[in-house]
């Protein structure tokens, strides 16, 4: 199986720190984050990975060649301009090659959610791609309709819907992990950088299938600010999961 992390941003809210490091390399809990996002992806069955790379990529690259006993094909994508994640993905568009579902995951991302129920899941549901949400605060909501179905997005400027203003809608956080089908590139007609969310929403819209996966009571964290770095430090302050 295959997977993709997202490893290029800056990290703009924990400088200085990323001044110096990527943030893909923040260390939580004694071990580089993006060490754990590929232990955790290795154990739900990836064999194949690509990371795509702009600041700093050097030292990512010379990072994930260290370690030796991770046992994966890993490749890369450099990007000269930050290419948000749907165009990081569209760039990425080569490595997917088999057919097959994969794996989209945040760099920045520490959870136990069960990444192989939810391929599973994808794959008994037979959709384009399933998004790994939760009920929590968060200023940035994704709207699924009665069947799950992605149907909005509502941020601090306002509500974008997929057709139109829904009746009957669930808000849900989403938390930076997809199960993805490659059937969705020769879709993704956006160019340049553009969010993911952005196609998912002109997608759904047009009657595709983007659904939600629930992970209430699933442990969550991002580490994109001091204070949720430090609650990630807290919380990981032990071996890979």
């Amino acid at each position: 199986m295959k997977a993709m992390i997202l490893a290029a941003g800056v990290g703009i809210r924990l400088r200085p720190l990323t001044n110096e490091i990527p943030k893909a390399l923040v260390d939580v809990g004694g071990v580089p984050m993006i060490e754990r996002v590929v232990r955790r992806l290795q154990a739900a069955g990836v064999t194949e990975l690509v990371v795509n790379l702009f600041h700093l990529g050097d030292r990512i690259v010379e990072f994930l060649a260290s370690k030796q006993d991770f046992g994966l094909r890993i490749a890369f994508t450099r990007e000269a301009e930050l290419l948000d994640t749907g165009g990081g993905l569209k760039n990425a568009a080569w490595f997917f090659d088999d057919g097959r579902p994969f794996f989209l995951h945040n760099a920045d991302v520490l959870s136990d959610i069960d990444l192989t129920g939810m391929l599973r899941f994808h794959q008994s549901a037979g959709v384009l791609a399933t998004l790994a949400v939760q009920s929590r605060p968060s200023s940035r909501q994704l709207l699924f309709d009665c069947d799950g179905r992605l149907s909005g997005r509502e941020t601090p400027e306002g509500v974008e819907w997929a057709k139109g203003p829904a009746s009957d809608f669930e808000r849900l956080a989403f938390t930076g992990i997809h199960v993805i089908a490659p059937a969705i590139f020769p879709k993704m007609t956006e160019t340049g950088a553009f969010p993911i969310t952005r196609t998912y929403l002109r997608l759904a819209g047009e009657g595709e299938r983007i659904v939600a996966y629930r992970v209430d009571g699933r442990y969550w964290q991002d580490i994109g600010s001091p204070e949720n770095l430090k609650q990630a430090r807290n919380r990981a302050a032990g071996p890979p999961a």
